[in-house]
């Protein structure tokens, strides 16, 4: 993390004690040599398996897109147009200067509330590394919002990791993390709301069901798997378009401004 090209320790805290937009609106230049961009291996593989499974797609959105590591994959997926939705302007500028293709376009919105000019026009939606910042209480209205951008028919897709055991060092890391995350937000504004522990797969499934998608998972074998259950340690979740929303959620104000 600490290299040349990356943040300093100074810009990682003043980035923590920000708003989440603003925070990545100030680590955007750096933030493609940081350990939080998502890794190629895992685009490649999520590529690889959507190719296999699904085809070809007409057009496709990344949901918080960031600085654009998965607008490439989109771009070799789809033959149509593509577009990345993101909180943060400072992380667009950066997406477009690494994407110039006038198949691609961006959109600067809060994802629990999606502009309605992208509804019902993609075949495709992928999101990778943001879900951490959302509240399981959020998940509902952005589910919502991605399944009314879809067509009928169309993939939510996103890989997710198995759950790590509390015997696991990295189980005690991430619980760490989180604590010391609730207590920044409980005595500092704005709050800075990123967590490793509020996406599990149980609760993840049954939002996307309630918000009308048909949800299968495929191993992502790519990763290999865990030595003591033979459980994958990662999985595509497909979420497919199917119905309307059992109860729409209602929508949350946040700006939406083409970019």
């Amino acid at each position: 993390m600490f290299t040349s090209h990356g943040p300093s320790v100074r810009e990682l805290a003043v980035q923590a004690l920000s708003s989440v937009e603003r925070g990545y609106d100030l680590l955007a230049p750096k933030f493609d040599h940081t350990p939080f961009r998502t890794p190629d291996r895992m685009l490649d593989a999520v590529e690889e398996t959507l190719a296999q499974r699904e085809g070809s797609f007409r057009a496709g959105l990344d949901v918080c897109c960031g600085t654009g590591a998965g607008i490439g994959m989109l771009r070799r997926l789809c033959r149509e147009r593509v577009t990345g939705v993101d909180l943060s302007a400072g992380m667009l500028a950066e997406a477009r200067r690494a994407h110039p293709d006038e198949r691609v376009d961006f959109v600067r919105a809060d994802a629990r509330a999606l502009p309605s000019a992208l509804g019902d026009s993609y075949d495709l939606a992928v999101s990778f590394g943001a879900f951490g910042h959302f509240l399981p209480a959020e998940r509902p209205a952005l589910f919502s919002g991605i399944h009314a951008a879809l067509r009928e028919g169309g993939v939510f897709a996103f890989p997710i990791g198995a759950p790590i055991p509390p015997s696991h060092p990295l189980w005690w890391a991430v619980a760490g993390f989180d604590a010391a995350m609730r207590v920044r937000n409980a005595v500092w504004r704005p709050p800075f709301v990123m967590y490793y522990r509020t996406f599990p797969l149980g609760g993840v499934r049954a939002d996307l069901r309630a918000a009308g998608f048909a949800v299968d998972t495929v191993p992502l074998e790519h990763f290999g798997r865990q030595a003591a259950s033979g459980a994958p340690r990662w999985r595509l979740v497909l979420a497919r378009k199917t119905a309307a929303p059992a109860e729409p959620a209602a929508p949350l104000s946040g700006p939406a401004v083409r970019a």
